[in-house]
């Protein structure tokens, strides 16, 4: 089976405050982090050949994964200062992956989609890049990616706007070396979308959909990742009282009332709390701008 880049480098500014505690790929869900679902997934269908890249606190998933031999999986890390961005990332990584083809695997996304499957759509092809996508029945929320009859990709869509219908990218494709090798390399490149447009411009239809009904969940947001967490906590039955999500090393003391608040790691909450609805975790340094101080804690209120 062909090797697997997991994108985990990113700085997941919209998750804040969480994402000052952790990497995103290393937030706990039901039990399990997202980077340990994430190689569970990958494992099942038969890849064990992984190339994670880091940048943002790293520790934080190294930590866990380490060379992946407790998860039954070859890991390796390709290191990222400055953060190279969604297409900068892949092509920092191609010695690593040392493969004419990989998977490219969004460190923030959940799904039960096979990669088997995805991965022989793109062999049929002879794409240089397929995206696997569901209908994107949420256009406010998400950008989209605009499909041909034929399957290739000819644009994507920003959020929010009128525009023709959609699909919505879940978080796996299939690339081919080629599609990044063109990049100077450890150079940042933010957008993956804009290599995208360069190699339909150069060569129309190589960047292709696989449609599929795959179930995702989205860890964009706080209130995402609370509604996922507590999603998958009801169906492993997790038990999880007042809908709250407690990270590592937390204490709770008598007579405090939390629901529905996300609570990191180390935090002591005092026996007179009552907070609903919040983020917890101990002050590090700024706050947010939705952030208040309450001892030694900063609170912030989990957006819709």
């Amino acid at each position: 089976m062909i090797p697997a880049l997991v994108l985990a480098a990113g700085l997941a500014t919209r998750l804040r405050p969480l994402s000052r505690v952790r990497a995103k790929a290393a937030l706990p869900v039901a039990g399990r982090t997202l980077v340990e679902r994430i190689i569970g997934w990958l494992s099942a269908a038969g890849i064990h050949d992984l190339v994670l890249n880091l940048h943002h606190l790293p520790h934080t998933i190294t930590r866990i994964v380490g060379v992946g031999a407790q998860l039954a999986v070859r890991v390796r890390y390709s290191w990222e200062a400055p953060v190279l961005g969604s297409a900068g990332g892949p092509r920092r990584a191609l010695p690593l992956l040392d493969a004419p083809q990989f998977l490219i695997v969004n460190g923030d996304t959940l799904t039960d989609l096979d990669p088997a499957a995805a991965i022989a759509a793109h062999r049929r092809s002879g794409a240089l890049v397929t995206m696997a996508v569901v209908p994107n029945t949420e256009p406010d929320k998400y950008g989209g990616v605009l499909v041909g009859a034929d399957g290739a990709v000819s644009g994507f869509t920003m959020k929010g706007l009128q525009q023709p219908p959609s699909f919505h990218f879940i978080g796996l494709q299939v690339a081919q070396a080629e599609a990044f090798a063109a990049l100077p390399d450890n150079t940042p490149y933010d957008s993956v979308g804009v290599r995208y447009r360069e190699l339909m411009r150069a060569r129309p239809g190589s960047v292709r959909a696989h449609a599929c009904e795959a179930e995702f969940f989205d860890i964009g947001t706080a209130a995402d990742y609370l509604e996922t967490s507590l999603r998958l906590a009801r169906r492993e039955a997790h038990s999880l009282e007042g809908e709250n999500v407690l990270w590592d090393d937390v204490a709770i003391e008598p007579g405090a009332r939390l629901r529905r608040c996300i609570v990191t790691d180390g935090v002591r909450v005092p026996a007179g709390a009552d907070w609903c609805g919040v983020t917890v975790r101990r002050v590090d340094g700024e706050l947010e701008p939705f952030e208040r101080r309450e001892g030694d804690l900063a609170l912030g209120a989990i957006a819709r």
